[in-house]
C-alpha cells in the first residue's frame, strides 16, 4: 500500500494570494517611481525623473 501526499488547497490558495499581493505591491512601487518620484525615494536627484521621462509621457502623467 502506497501513501500519496496531496497538498492542501488552503496552502495553494494562500500561496496564490501572497503572489498576487506581491505583484500588486511591485506594480504600485513601479507606478510610484515612474509617475511621482522626483528624487525623494531614489536619492539620485533628477536622474530617476529623467530616466522615466518618456514613460511619464506615455502614461499621460504630467512632469513639466
Amino acid at each position: 500500500m502506497t501513501l500519496a501526499h496531496s497538498p492542501s488547497r488552503a496552502i495553494d490558495s494562500a500561496g496564490a494570494v501572497l503572489i498576487a499581493v506581491g505583484a500588486v505591491l511591485l506594480a504600485l512601487l513601479t507606478l510610484y517611481l515612474v509617475g511621482f518620484d522626483q528624487g525623494a525615494v531614489s536619492r539620485t536627484g533628477m536622474y530617476m525623473h529623467e530616466l522615466m521621462h518618456d514613460g511619464r509621457h506615455l502614461l499621460g502623467l504630467p512632469c513639466h
